[in-house]
């Protein structure tokens, strides 16, 4: 991490289902400062296949985008899709450093639904008396079998932690991350050459970009092309993280089948109409078919507003919307109608610095790079 505010360089670099995106940005006195950002079209199976030609594939992509951006950076932070990592919160009694890290492994072991041993573990405490580090996602798990390990506070244990008992106990973020994903982004960046300084979730990057400092609850919904994945973030932590397979690609290729036509044009259609109402029959279909698939985003989103609420929390301040599908005419009104909550399209580059000329053509890729944005940023605030 750079100190003392020397401009050290980051990439944040996306890789989605269908695209790769970086971000560049310098450490400007700890201030992010953007330098160059690029974006390739390309279909990425490096989630599902580890195979040399899918990796090929993606690492000739990278340094594609990297040359054609004019990036010069070499240090990494990058994502894995929060469908692909197990987050959870915890709770457990104040105890010393050194005991922390076997009581979160025993308690880790309650809630991950795979072996710890074929899982690489974070934790993060969010609430406690005093200041105790966040274990690194690259660090590995002690080969712990299960049974060795006895929890000497499982007497401690609470089913129910009330409000006067809470301040006794550490409030922790877990997450868990299949070593064999790590692995092979480990290794997709060493062969593009490049030195991968972090690796964290979307959602963690999408919470730096377009929340900040602001501490109430807040819904951030990722429209990408294939998936959309929706998070509630208290206190600038992701707690409920929720993916479906429903995308901007996914629309385009329902209003192609409605209207019997190709993608290119049923793409360009999605992007005049939107969910504008309108008067003629054949641009009025397209509009019906936009609500009847973002209805299906609702249903899930009203799942997460309900789950979160039955854990005794609050109403939402907001919800911010990211990925491509964020600028479809009319989604943040017919958002806030159906919800009843404020929508607001997500600015990453709210807290980068940046040429005042770029403003306008920064605006308009704001929410697809949101994610980039995020992770660029993360050695440098």
């Amino acid at each position: 991490m750079a100190l003392f505010g020397s401009n050290e360089r980051y990439l944040g670099i996306d890789i989605a289902n269908s695209a790769i995106k970086i971000v560049e940005l310098e450490n400007e006195k700890s201030k992010p400062k953007l330098i160059t950002y690029g974006y390739a079209e390309q279909t990425n199976e490096i989630l599902t296949k580890d195979t040399k030609e899918v990796r090929d594939k993606a690492v000739f992509a990278i340094k594609k985008v990297l040359q054609e951006s004019r990036a010069t950076s070499r240090n990494v932070v990058a994502a894995l899709p929060s469908y692909t990592v197990f987050t959870s919160i915890i709770h457990l009694p104040q105890m010393p450093k050194k005991e922390l890290v076997p009581a979160v492994q025993w308690e880790a072991k309650k809630f991950v639904p795979m072996p710890l041993t074929e899982m690489i573990l974070d934790w993060k405490i969010l609430e406690d008396a005093e200041d105790v580090s966040q274990v690194p996602l690259q660090a590995q798990v002690s080969g712990t079998e299960t049974g060795q390990l006895q929890n000497p506070y499982a007497e401690k244990q609470t089913a129910k932690i009330t409000a006067k008992d809470r301040q006794k106990y550490f409030k922790i973020l877990l997450t868990a991350a299949p070593k064999k994903l790590v692995s092979r982004y480990v290794e997709l960046f060493k062969e593009a050459g490049l030195n991968l300084v972090s690796l964290e979730t979307e959602s963690f990057a999408l919470e730096r970009s377009l929340v900040g400092r602001d501490k109430s609850p807040i819904m951030l919904i990722d429209m990408g092309a294939a998936a959309t994945t929706i998070s509630i973030v208290l206190d600038a932590v992701p707690l409920i993280n929720r993916s479906i397979d429903i995308g901007g690609r996914t629309i385009t290729k329902a209003i192609a089948n409605n209207l019997n036509i190709d993608l290119a044009r049923a793409e360009q259609f999605k992007r005049d109409f939107g969910l504008t109402k309108q008067q003629d029959q054949l641009s009025g279909q397209v509009p019906k078919r936009i609500q009847f698939m973002v209805d299906s985003v609702v249903n899930e989103v009203k799942y997460v507003l309900n789950l979160y609420q039955s854990q005794g929390n609050g109403n939402l301040e907001k919800i911010i919307l990211a990925g491509g599908s964020a600028w479809l005419p009319n989604i943040t009104q017919y958002l806030s109608m159906v919800l009843g909550i404020k929508v607001y399209i997500g600015d990453p580059w709210a807290r980068v610095m940046y040429p005042v000329e770029l403003k306008s053509v920064l605006q308009q890729i704001g929410p697809r790079l949101a994610v980039a944005v995020g992770l660029a940023m993360r050695e440098i605030n």
